[in-house]
């Protein structure tokens, strides 16, 4: 009898330690999957309509890209620019795709000088970018996700 109650206690015993070996095992492998993902870059970039969702990562990028681009040239071809010879032509736009698709311009890096010339510039390109034609979020895991994006402008002086 004595045997049997220390088998049963044994088992019993062993038991407790598979449970904790599970949920331990299981602890490892989610930490061991966090260190493996990239929070830096999405799994599928924000979309248009006419953007197709089967196309690969980097064609998703540069159909997204060509639209926002579109938009901005839209936008800025309704002006005339003249630019001084010496000013910077590039101009830099930070902005970011919340998880519901809405676009929100974080910041216009751009020469001083384009300020003096056209003091309306930034609005100009934030309009340009929210209204934007509707878009899908950037997926991470198949979760919705803020995504921050970067698009360089150059002007050209009008003739």
């Amino acid at each position: 009898m004595r045997k049997i109650f220390f088998l049963l206690f044994l088992c019993l015993m062993s038991s407790c330690g598979w449970l904790t070996s599970k949920e331990k095992k299981t602890q490892e492998l989610v930490q061991q999957e966090l260190l493996e993902i990239d929070f830096n870059e999405v799994d599928t970039y924000p979309l248009f309509e006419n953007c197709d969702e089967t196309l690969t990562k980097n064609g998703q990028r540069q159909c997204f890209e060509r639209e926002v681009l579109a938009n901005c040239a839209k936008i800025l071809n309704q002006y005339r620019f003249v630019l001084k010879a010496n000013t910077d032509k590039n101009v830099l736009v930070d902005f970011l795709v919340d998880q519901n698709g809405e676009v929100s311009v974080l910041r216009i890096q751009k020469d001083n000088s384009i300020d003096e010339l056209m003091p309306e510039f930034n609005q100009l390109i934030t309009q340009g970018l929210e209204e934007l034609p509707p878009l899908a979020p950037a997926l991470k895991r198949g979760i919705p996700v803020k995504a921050k994006f970067r698009i360089p402008i150059i002007l050209n002086n009008a003739e």
